[in-house]
């Protein structure tokens, strides 16, 4: 399909699972009697965000995909309303343990999963403690409405996601967050910076973009992280054409023409005229 309408939401999370995972139904409920055909949900938001600190007790909280009851429900949702839904989720494979997303097609089927590919580890971000870096790849996954990139919260500051996604193909990028206050200093305020990091994607790779944020402020026994919101939709030429703010709990949608944009980006040749042979240099971390 051709024209598409995309939903980003915002939602606070507490500790209550069955709390959480019946507001992000809600809003995927909502975001389709508003016309979307896709819905972006934040980054793990069955759970409160608890990488906050380091503590065992929520290795518990990782589920094996296969035997997790928050896919079969959110499957059946995708089928009944008839919407592409990514969800995020913590996995568990044998000993390791992941920060994925199953892309749920628009009749209930998956057809993908990815895991989170770069793990960040900063106060109050304690990821590497929970996650393994993700073994799948970066991914262009075909849905009923066209080839969707997904990366995860801190994937979307690397160019090289959003690129190698859209080298798969994609025609859209998707990137579920939780992404807020610094505890190490909290006069840092990156919202403007995160928005115009993946701006860039956008513009760069010519297709839209979404990204879901968290709202509210989640607190652990010594930190406390106050989630920016911000979430927005860009164009496929990096302007923001529908956001949301701090604090709002809710749903935002924008709607756009695939062919169209792919005919632009295609008139662009920015693919035709990439030189892959200069670029070895980001093969390897001191470009050696």
């Amino acid at each position: 399909m051709s024209e598409i309408t995309i939903a980003i939401t915002q939602m606070s999370c507490t500790g209550d699972t069955k709390e959480n995972t019946a507001k992000a139904e809600d809003l995927v409920r909502q975001a389709a009697d508003e016309g979307a055909d896709l819905v972006l949900l934040p980054e793990l938001f069955e759970t409160p965000y608890f990488c906050i600190d380091q503590d065992p007790k929520h290795f518990g909280r990782a589920h094996i995909a296969d035997n997790n009851p928050l896919i079969p429900r959110f499957q059946k949702l995708a089928a009944e309303l008839n919407v592409v839904l990514p969800v995020s989720y913590f996995e568990r494979a044998g000993n390791a343990r992941f920060n994925s997303v199953n892309m749920i097609d628009a009749d209930g089927s998956i057809a993908g999963r990815y895991r989170k590919s770069h793990i960040p580890q900063n106060p109050g971000y304690e990821e590497k403690y929970y996650f393994s870096p993700g073994d799948t790849g970066f991914q262009a996954l075909q849905t009923r409405i066209g080839r969707v990139g997904c990366g995860i919260c801190w994937d979307q500051w690397f160019p090289e996601t959003a690129r190698a996604m859209a080298l798969k193909g994609a025609e859209i990028l998707l990137f579920p967050t939780a992404i807020g206050s610094e505890p190490s200093d909290p006069e840092t305020d990156s919202a403007a910076h995160w928005r115009r990091v993946m701006q860039g994607h956008a513009g760069a790779n010519f297709m839209p973009l979404a990204a879901s944020n968290r709202v509210g402020t989640e607190t652990s026994d010594d930190r406390s992280i106050t989630f920016y919101g911000t979430s927005f939709i860009a164009d496929h030429t990096g302007a923001i054409i529908v956001d949301m703010d701090r604090t709002e709990e809710g749903v935002a949608t924008a709607s756009f023409d695939l062919d169209a944009i792919r005919s632009y980006r295609d008139d662009w040749g920015v693919f035709r005229d990439r030189r892959p042979d200069l670029y070895g240099a980001i093969g390897s971390l001191d470009a050696s």
